[in-house]
């Protein structure tokens, strides 16, 4: 007769997942069955939920902020019918509370944390990659060195094209990506920037006057002189906008040719000197708490306040 032996242990392979507390360890304990996979929420946000009294908010806004996507992708699926909100398909512009039970397909969508903090990544982006998650050329992806998420996903703040390298930010929030990228706020971002030859005075004008592309007026905050060697000439820029393409364009219409681009600053998130060209890292809770805030300062009421660079 066979000898039948103990079924193996079944062990949680999330070296990085926090434990439970014991509280809350006891109260699943007590449950006849647990949740199927249709009804696991996106996002663990909703651990500190906001009071039932609560002011509404627009249903996109609340996805964007659940880490589900960003807020133009939201308003796609909303279009598409895949949102219900209390079993009912959801219309552009609709707003929830709270008590709301927010559904995409059949999965629940907790509603965003008062008190979460969404996660940021710092990347420093080599050239030779591509911000996109598919790419007909089959280039390399910049999604393809980050970490992988549960019931959420990393959404770029901004792009840099294939041939630019430096600071690129990740994060789960669509909130704070939209809060970072939108034309409105004009958040500065700073670039070291090496061409072929020099600038003279006229073009050094030109650059902080603004200079007419075919997409409207670009102009730099400033101009600094960093020096160089031979032909190669270093300098390094600050611009309030992130058009496709807007520096090189910038350059090109004066008659030169930048040999290097390279992306430093990102409002208040500058790119760490020791993290090398394909790394990633996690932006601390700390430092995290200090880009809301400065976000939150910042937010213009007429006009974009003037940041020190």
């Amino acid at each position: 007769m066979a000898q039948r032996t103990a079924p193996k242990k079944r062990t949680r392979g999330r070296p990085n997942r926090p434990l439970r507390p014991p509280a809350r360890k006891a109260a699943a304990a007590g449950r006849k069955t647990s949740p199927s996979a249709s009804t696991r929420s996106y996002s663990r946000t909703g651990l500190h939920r906001p009071p039932l009294d609560a002011p509404s908010q627009k249903l996109h806004k609340v996805l964007a902020q659940a880490g589900i996507g960003s807020r133009r992708m939201m308003e796609e699926w909303i279009r598409e019918g895949k949102v219900t909100v209390n079993g009912a398909v959801a219309a552009i512009g609709a707003r929830v509370v709270p008590s709301d039970t927010v559904k995409i397909g059949r999965r629940i969508v907790r509603w965003p944390g008062t008190h979460h903090l969404p996660r940021v990544l710092v990347y420093h982006k080599p050239e030779g990659e591509i911000v996109s998650h598919d790419d007909p050329e089959g280039r390399a992806s910049v999604f393809e060195r980050l970490p992988q998420l549960r019931g959420a996903k990393w959404l770029a703040v901004g792009r840099l094209d294939y041939n630019t390298s430096g600071l690129l930010l990740f994060t789960t929030s669509g909130e704070l990506a939209n809060r970072m990228m939108h034309p409105r706020f004009a958040v500065e971002r700073e670039y070291a920037v090496r061409i072929v030859g020099q600038l003279n005075a006229a073009q050094l004008e030109r650059l902080t006057a603004g200079i007419d592309l075919s997409d409207g007026i670009a102009k730099c905050e400033s101009v600094q002189d960093e020096g160089g060697e031979g032909t190669n000439h270093w300098y390094r820029i600050v611009l309030r906008e992130g058009r496709n393409r807007v520096v090189r364009r910038i350059f090109e219409s004066l008659g030169l040719t930048v040999s290097r681009l390279m992306r430093v600053r990102f409002g208040v998130v500058a790119l760490p000197p020791r993290l090398k060209r394909g790394q990633v890292s996690p932006l601390p809770a700390s430092e995290v708490k200090r880009l809301l805030d400065w976000l939150e300062e910042t937010a213009p009421q007429t006009q974009p306040a003037a940041i020190p660079a």
